[in-house]
């Protein structure tokens, strides 16, 4: 029998434990879908009942037959599961680049100081920077279908960066001394103290990218299908000529 066991059988103070936390998290779910609920019922009953106006919002009854006719695939529109998918997966690889590359930049600023305080302004300007306003030139750049790509990446990577990098040197100082005392290079300080202690900045910059992610996403594709359309429309002119 395992030490856990153990204590799970002999313990009621343990076995009470586990039902405070069982109850919690089923406590969370509940409450969690009540809020869904809720949100829902509002949303069918307050457009109906013409406190809000149904013009403006619509309500879930009205929005399910489109959603049904949307699912389906004609000759004129694929199927609204194609979409998605593709949206899904541009806002997956645009996350997954933001985070593999601000992770390596901010470990390359956090060894090397110099190159922050070179750096540092750069970077603060390019994050505060309005990204959507340069979707045109990524559209020129790298074409209708990469510049989605490019947006979804551009719009979270500073933001990733900096997090990140603030979580390097939140770091206790007392652990990187520790560590170089019983002799760690650089790199297994980085690798053993720095990184396994920055995990909970690293969560929060993989749920703050879901959401850029996918505005970058949106936002590249919105500006993509307007060129196209513009394009097509000005070919379409000329030939007519």
């Amino acid at each position: 029998m395992s030490k856990v066991e153990s204590i799970a059988t002999v313990s009621p103070q343990y076995r009470a434990w586990l039902q405070r936390e069982r109850r919690g998290h089923l406590v969370v779910r509940l409450t969690q879908l009540a809020i869904l609920v809720v949100f829902l019922v509002l949303w069918e009953v307050l457009p109906k009942a013409h406190i809000v106006n149904p013009v403006l919002t619509s309500y879930p009854s009205a929005l399910w037959p489109t959603f049904v006719e949307l699912l389906k695939t004609t000759p004129q529109q694929a199927s609204i599961l194609s979409h998605t998918w593709a949206t899904v997966l541009a806002t997956v690889l645009g996350f997954t680049g933001a985070m593999v590359l601000g992770t390596a930049v901010a470990a390359a600023l956090w060894w090397w100081s110099t190159l922050y305080k070179v750096l540092d302004p750069y970077l603060v300007v390019a994050n505060a920077m309005p990204k959507t306003a340069f979707v045109p030139i990524f559209y020129i750049w790298l074409g209708a279908t990469m510049s989605i790509y490019g947006m979804s990446l551009a719009i979270s990577v500073f933001i990733t960066i900096l997090m990140i990098y603030s979580g390097f040197q939140g770091i206790d100082p007392n652990k990187v001394k520790l560590a170089q005392t019983f002799g760690a290079s650089k790199g297994q300080v980085l690798r053993k103290v720095v990184l396994p202690g920055s995990v909970p900045t690293l969560v929060a910059a993989l749920k703050v990218n879901a959401g850029l992610s996918l505005v970058g996403v949106v936002v590249g594709e919105f500006q993509s299908a307007n060129l196209v359309l513009v394009i097509s429309s000005s070919m379409a002119v000329r030939s007519s000529r």
